[in-house]
């Protein structure tokens, strides 16, 4: 079984900058393409963010360009997101999410395409 668990939600100011971590165990996390998500309140999940599993690609929402970086320690198991500039549009619960892929240089941006999910982290920012 493959846990996915996020940290490093809270509460900043616009123009203030978080980074969320994500921890994945089960299997070989360098086997794991993984992405971010967020949702905010009465709206559709949304993709953020994706890295493969090599780290050496990543695709970002327009919304996250030149804002957020996506970067991964394969030795920690651990991918995250940095996030800078945020704006209180930024504001949703972000999700960490993984696939399994064989493909180092895959990532992937639909939800339906990740097959385990953390619980979410709340990130809030104020105005």
């Amino acid at each position: 079984q493959v846990q996915v668990v996020e940290s490093g939600g809270g509460l900043v100011q616009a123009g203030g900058s978080l980074r969320l971590s994500c921890a994945a165990s089960g299997r070989t996390f360098s086997n794991y393409a993984m992405g971010w998500f967020r949702q905010a309140p009465g709206k559709e999940r949304e993709f953020v963010a994706a890295i493969s599993w090599s780290g050496g690609n990543t695709y970002y929402a327009d919304s996250a360009k030149g804002r957020f970086t996506i970067s991964r320690d394969n030795a920690k198991n651990t991918v995250y997101l940095q996030m800078n500039s945020l704006k209180p549009e930024d504001t949703a619960v972000y999700y960490c999410a993984a696939v399994i892929t064989y493909y180092s240089g895959n990532y992937y941006v639909q939800s339906g395409e990740y097959d385990y999910w953390g619980q979410g982290t709340q990130v809030t920012v104020s105005s």
